[in-house]
């Protein structure tokens, strides 16, 4: 499998709702939310009641809700993924992977309905992998029982789910995608005919400090979570819930990168960002203005201490190797606004430090060279933009964000526009505040592997369904 795009190392914690709500011939529609809610009259719910579990949604980068498994239930947080199609839970049977020590862990010994499977499972999504072993149990979503589940328990978990804040995941793909050919909790549903309707829709809400964070209802949709009518356009590959791009635009300007033939895309609601392949992703974050945190924090070094560092170096005072820690800028400490982007990030103190030595570095060898400090100042910008940060995504100025370009993607002949606050992510606070650009690269070796991943980002902008009976996803404005 390609590299996903969710590579931020700062992800906070989201939790869900589940609203369960049982119409009067027996069927439900279960709708998971952030807050308790009304019903809305305009699904077919009949008479209802609905059971809410509190979520939450931090920094519009993590969203996950509550189950249950086994008999008695013992709670987990999962993060629904439309990108994966298996229940895995960490296992009481974790014992040498750090993850496992920091999430809650299923234990057979105390279910009465755990059932031996033994079945070898793995699963590889390029940046982040479990392994583990097949178990069967009921697993409880809202009011809704699924009967003998087949999930993996988790006995290696990679490091990469430290930062993740739920404890495993629900996916929400076909069963093309599953390992070992497990039958999904969706399909699960349906075959024990818990819901209605062959449909699932996801909303997020697009305020990270909103009470309501996001909302799944299997079963149906909920019509005050989006405007005017969906555009359907049919799935094109099962496994992924895969589509057609038509093209990609800058405004209104087409960038080329689809062809006569489209992009293949999927939806997946387990990746924060908008994965694209690299040269494409480069050209857009090229023409929003965005660069990447070296050059930044380069730049910010040389506008904000370029003075002080070139006055050290012509009078000597003190040695070029002590002046970036008489700055305090190698000692975790950034004042007047060198910070790091995200709070607690190391790799981001070592950007800092690293720039302010670079920087000293190359004004010692203009000023041997005979440059004024005014030449010198226009070569440092310059080469300020030749560090790269292949770990980090692009950043820029949050003030400009007003300034720049929408970007569209046309799907169905109809192009859906994402305006800079709805692709960019606000890091950091005060001075050290900063946009991340949303679009990164997911390049894959892999045939068949598709272009596109467009995540949250998109989800948040775009209510979406997942119609599964008629197999065909459908995006309406979200409100």
């Amino acid at each position: 499998m390609w590299k996903k795009v969710e590579k931020l190392g700062f992800y906070l914690a989201c939790l869900v709702l589940l609203l369960v709500v049982r119409p009067s011939n027996g069927e439900e529609v279960v709708r998971i939310s952030l807050k308790k809610g009304e019903v809305d009259a305009n699904i077919r719910l009949g008479d209802s009641d609905s059971e809410v579990i509190p979520l939450d949604n931090t920094l519009n980068t993590q969203y996950y809700g509550e189950i249950g498994i086994g008999t008695p239930p013992q709670r987990f947080t999962v993060a629904f993924d439309t990108g994966s199609s298996n229940l895995w839970l960490p296992s009481s049977k974790c014992f040498f992977s750090i993850p496992c020590y920091l999430r809650q862990r299923y234990d057979s010994d105390k279910s009465r309905t755990y059932l031996f499977n033994g079945t070898y499972g793995k699963i590889n999504s390029g940046w982040r992998s479990i392994s583990g072993f097949f178990s069967q149990e009921n697993v409880e979503i809202g009011n809704l029982l699924v009967e003998a589940q087949d999930f993996i328990e988790a006995t290696q978990i990679g490091n990469e789910f430290i930062a993740m804040k739920y404890d495993g995941m629900l996916g929400l793909g076909f069963q093309e995608l599953s390992a070992e050919n497990a039958v999904p909790v969706w399909y699960n549903m349906l075959n024990q005919s818990l819901v209605r309707e062959k449909v699932f829709s996801i909303w997020l809400s697009k305020n990270p400090n909103a009470v309501i964070g996001g909302e799944i209802v299997f079963g149906g949709v909920d019509q005050k979570h989006f405007t005017g009518q969906h555009l359907y356009v049919p799935v094109t590959k099962k496994g992924y819930w895969q589509f057609d791009v038509d093209d990609i635009l800058v405004e209104s300007q087409s960038l080329g990168a689809c062809g006569s033939y489209g992009c293949a895309a999927i939806i997946d609601s387990g990746t924060a960002l908008l994965g694209g392949p690299g040269f494409v992703v480069e050209q857009i974050n090229r023409a929003i203005g965005a660069e990447g945190v070296s050059t930044a924090q380069c730049k910010k070094v040389i506008s904000l201490y370029g003075d002080v560092i070139w006055d050290f170096l012509v009078t000597r005072v003190i040695r070029p190797s002590k002046i970036c820690s008489k700055l305090e800028l190698c000692r975790g400490v950034f004042p007047r606004g060198i910070k790091p982007m995200v709070e607690g990030s190391s790799t981001n103190i070592d950007i800092g430090c690293v720039a302010c030595e670079i920087a000293v570095s190359w004004a010692q060898v203009l000023l041997r060279q005979g440059h004024t400090k005014k030449e010198a100042f226009k070569h440092l910008t310059k080469l300020c933009l030749s560090l790269q940060s292949p770990k980090s995504q692009p950043v820029i100025n949050c003030a400009v964000l007003s300034s720049m370009p929408n970007i569209s993607f046309v799907i169905g002949a109809q192009p859906f526009n994402l305006m800079p606050d709805q692709y960019m992510l606000k890091v950091g606070k005060g001075m050290a505040k900063v946009c991340m650009s949303g679009f990164t690269s997911s390049d894959s070796n892999l045939p068949g592997s598709p272009q596109w991943i467009l995540g949250d980002m998109f989800i948040r902008a775009f209510h979406t369904v997942f119609d599964f009976g008629d197999l065909r996803l459908g995006f309406a404005e979200s409100a």
